[in-house]
């Protein structure tokens, strides 16, 4: 799916697994995919500034935990959460 090294540390990158856009971030080494798409109006949650493991949506602000997909204020409002796992430099996702 993609290399370790496009995915830099504390950033996410958006990318197409089948048929959907999946949000790929970096914490520390530890990869978490979600869907990357923003629930409130569509917007590009990869793209967004990432605090910790809080990313916010670039397009109005709705922030999302990346660890656990739900978001920060209304945690029933989750994007879903898909597996990964690193095998030598590759990052896979599993939707």
């Amino acid at each position: 799916m993609a290399s370790v090294s496009e995915v830099p540390v504390g950033e996410g990158r958006e990318f197409t697994v089948g048929d959907r856009i999946v949000a790929v971030f970096n914490l520390d080494g530890a990869f978490h995919a979600v869907d990357g798409i923003c629930l409130h109006a569509g917007g590009p949650v990869a793209q967004g500034k990432v605090t910790g493991c809080v990313v916010t949506c670039p397009w109005h602000g709705w922030q999302y935990d990346v660890t656990t997909g739900k978001h920060c204020l209304t945690p029933r409002l989750a994007l879903d959460r898909f597996p990964v796992r690193v095998v030598d430099d590759a990052v896979e996702v599993e939707v």
